[in-house]
């Protein structure tokens, strides 16, 4: 992804002045909505931190959410290859869809199940990269290969014990234990959980 650094990026003179905005929620990747603006927009939503458009049909600049509180907080801003067409990561508060759905494409945004592994691979990778006091992520690096991986020997262990038992609870909350301890390996290693993914793809091929 290019990230936007400054507006003096951005070729306004393709569309007289504007450029389009696809907007997309950060944590489940759908798209929300298409927008445009103009580098006075631009320059507001990097003020502000809420997405703010140039409105074609009110003629003036727009913060999505003014009137009805449905904001979109930016994560992150990105620029095509082009340097014309923006993509925006936002947090939406509530509906984005002035009809009240959850995009403008009459679609539902929620993330599935599934999805929250790679959030959880990116808070750990942010915990090995930052090392906070404290945190028991933190410690594990600390210790090292040997203390992480007898952990997750443990959590493999009382995951069996859990299945053998048919003490489903228990199955569940040790396998949550095991998966988060492999991904704490995964990252000292060097890797990431979608390592894993791919090598199951080439085996399902």
């Amino acid at each position: 992804m290019k990230e936007l650094k400054n507006i003096s990026q951005v070729d306004f003179n393709k569309m007289d002045g504007l450029v389009p905005a696809i907007i997309q929620d950060a944590e489940t990747q759908m798209v929300l909505m298409l927008g445009f603006m103009n580098k006075e927009a631009l320059a507001k939503t990097q003020e502000i931190g809420k997405v703010t458009f140039f409105s074609r049909t009110k003629d003036r600049l727009w913060t999505k959410g003014e009137e009805s509180g449905n904001f979109m907080n930016v994560v992150s801003m990105a620029i095509d290859c082009d340097n014309d067409t923006l993509l925006i990561k936002v947090n939406p508060v509530g509906p984005v869809c002035h009809k009240g759905t959850d995009t403008c494409f009459d679609e539902s945004n929620s993330a599935s199940e599934i999805q929250f592994l790679s959030y959880l691979q990116d808070f750990i990778d942010k915990r090995k990269a930052e090392m906070p006091e404290g945190s028991y992520t933190t410690s594990l690096f600390q210790k090292g290969t040997r203390k992480i991986t007898q952990k997750v020997g443990e959590e493999a262990v009382e995951t069996i014990i859990g299945a053998m038992a048919n003490d489903d609870e228990n199955l569940i909350y040790e396998a949550g234990d095991l998966l988060y301890h492999l991904i704490v390996l995964l990252a000292h290693k060097g890797y990431r959980i979608e390592d894993i993914v791919r090598e199951l793809k080439k085996r399902h091929k």
